[in-house]
């Protein structure tokens, strides 16, 4: 069994938005995610599974109005899926195991940390601060995360 598991519990637990963008792949607002503006060190981890998805230190101000980062923090956490839908073709992120809608990717990132925006919905993740990574099961993962000051 995965310690990172998709549960009726966990869908029953989120919030009308919360389960629109990730099991209906809704897209929240512009400039209005929870997430948005959050500077503090830490992970972002789905927010139906748990599983680790962004890193603080990743995370970027890309003025599109949604949380960006340049890269997963474990690549095979995230899927990239080829999607047409809006009249557009995109690349849509859904968690591996939560198999949550989180938004897309772009090329449009900042060149010197490889060239890709991750645009996530902040209804789709949970913010785990550095503080709390140890005694919350994602130790192995604070030597990802900045010292901030």
């Amino acid at each position: 069994m995965n310690k990172y598991e998709k549960s009726a519990d966990a869908i029953a637990a989120l919030t009308e938005e919360e389960y629109r963008v990730t099991q209906q792949s809704g897209t929240e607002r512009a400039g209005t995610g929870a997430l948005l503006n959050n500077n503090e060190p830490g992970i972002y981890v789905d927010i139906v599974s748990g599983e680790p998805l962004f890193a603080s230190s990743d995370k970027f101000e890309s003025g599109c109005g949604w949380p960006s980062f340049t890269k997963p923090i474990v690549q095979t956490n995230v899927n990239e899926i080829k999607d047409s839908t809006h009249g557009m073709i995109r690349t849509e992120v859904r968690s591996n195991h939560g198999d949550s809608h989180l938004g897309h990717v772009f090329t449009d990132g900042p060149s010197e940390a490889g060239g890709l925006r991750y645009c996530i919905n902040s209804a789709s993740l949970k913010f785990v601060h550095r503080e709390q990574m140890q005694r919350l099961g994602y130790g192995d993962f604070i030597d990802q995360v900045e010292d901030v000051t």
